[in-house]
């Protein structure tokens, strides 16, 4: 395929334009005018500074990055935004009138609930992060490369932004897979498969991420390392799960393995990936769908549609907030939609096409990436018939205490079941901890074993 590089000459529109027809796994390194972009008409991690013609999507002035006087994680994040109210909200009946801006999935979903709406609030472009993230996305972008077949990454040693000039889907893909967490975390959540009727049984988790550049001792070729634990109900407490994630997975793919309480052994599990059911989930999503896309990319083939705006959910303090009762989030349906905050914000479109000789459940899957964090905003994903199955929104919010921008929790629904599946709640469970100083023994197999019990 024909570099595209040479289209961040042309007018906007002009190169957005062929940016629609673009895909494949050309992978160029950016030129050195293309690094001097960033900070000043780019973002420091690749998206456009300027807000919108009509204002409607300010300028990026550096992110949210302010700890708020009182701040205390115990008692969860305080809204910067709580005084603020809806500009419109959209429904069924005025749907219409906002299409361009709304996901198949946003439509209908309003088509499918009447009790289904979206509260547009003021955009504020809050994702930020630490000065040597905006470093080293300047300083080693350059010289990675995507690897054989798009992959995974190739000359990548810190960066969390290895494209942010990107030329193809799969370049946008890996943004999102490479992005800033804060390099350790661990969060205690709540994962609640819903019925049609509202009612769920909430199966807890205890879960560590830690991306290899954090850890001592990380071994070569790795991107991060996960450990979870099941703690509720009974019936699938014990269960552990822990993932070495590598970079290039043309030279190795994921490993992992599972822990059970009841034979007290562990076990390589390479079902852990892919279109294998997620663990607590009741069938509800797949491995690949947590943390709105994760693991290889090989199965599928990607195209990028280029550059919209979109409405997508961000900046959802008030659906963090630690006061709120689990029964007031999950409603029959879908979550309450008063606590979910959506804005207009730019996003990368990019579509994946399951290949004819691989094996998925989704044949097809659109994901909407925000263009400030490079996250997943939204996903809508197609059966082999063609027809909308779910619908996917990773609810974002900027951890200003990091900063980093990251989704407070996820929500998928099943349009064809009538049922869906709210994950990684965490208002009635313990604080994240972040920043923890761990080494790569934490995520061994014995220590996936000592969990368990």
């Amino acid at each position: 395929m024909k570099s595209t590089r040479n289209l961040r000459a042309l007018p906007a529109y002009a190169a957005i334009f062929c940016l629609m027809v673009a895909s494949g796994l050309a992978s160029a390194e950016m030129s050195a005018q293309e690094v001097e972009r960033l900070g000043k008409d780019l973002t420091p991690v690749g998206a456009e500074k300027a807000g919108n013609k009509d204002g409607s999507i300010p300028a990026w002035d550096g992110g949210l990055t302010k700890v708020p006087a009182g701040f205390d994680q115990a008692k969860g994040y305080i809204d910067p935004y709580a005084g603020e109210k809806p500009l419109y909200t959209i429904t069924a009946a005025n749907a219409a009138q906002y299409k361009d801006k709304l996901t198949p999935g946003h439509l209908e979903m309003l088509k499918r609930y009447p009790t289904f709406k979206i509260n547009v609030y003021p955009t504020h472009r809050s994702a930020a992060y630490p000065q040597n993230v905006y470093a080293l996305a300047k300083s080693e972008s350059p010289k990675i490369k995507l690897a054989a077949g798009g992959n995974g990454m190739v000359n990548v040693d810190k960066s969390t932004v290895p494209f942010p000039v990107p030329e193809n889907a799969l370049e946008v893909l890996w943004n999102h897979e490479m992005r800033y967490y804060g390099g350790v975390w661990t969060r205690y959540n709540a994962e609640f498969p819903v019925q049609t009727n509202g009612s769920f049984t909430p199966v807890t988790r205890n879960e560590t991420i830690a991306a290899a550049v954090a850890l001592e001792k990380a071994e070569p070729n790795r991107l991060y390392y996960y450990i979870s634990k099941l703690t509720g109900p009974s019936n699938v407490a014990g269960d552990g799960i822990l993932v070495h994630e590598p970079i290039d997975q043309v030279k190795e793919p994921r490993l992992a393995w599972a822990y059970n309480p009841g034979t007290r052994r562990v076990l390589r599990a390479p079902q852990v990936a892919y279109d294998s059911p997620g663990s607590g989930s009741d069938g509800l999503r797949t491995i690949d769908d947590y943390f709105g896309f994760n693991g290889a990319p090989d199965r599928y083939e990607w195209k990028l549609l280029g550059k919209k705006e979109m409405y997508i959910s961000y900046n959802n303090f008030k659906l963090s907030d630690k006061s709120l009762k689990y029964a007031q989030i999950i409603q029959p349906g879908h979550m309450n939609p008063d606590l979910v905050r959506f804005e207009l914000h730019r996003v990368w479109v990019i579509e994946a096409t399951l290949k004819a000789d691989a094996r998925h459940i989704y044949a097809k899957r659109v994901f909407y990436i925000d263009e400030d964090s490079w996250s997943v905003a939204h996903a809508d994903q197609f059966d082999g018939r063609g027809e909308l199955w779910r619908v996917r929104d990773v609810n974002l919010m900027p951890f200003y205490d990091i900063p980093m921008t990251w989704g407070i929790n996820e929500v998928l629904y099943d349009l064809q079941a009538r049922r869906y599946i709210a994950s990684a709640l965490m208002n009635e469970e313990r604080p994240m901890k972040f920043g923890e100083k761990l080494n790569v023994n934490y995520f061994s197999t014995e220590s996936l074993r000592r969990q368990g019990n």
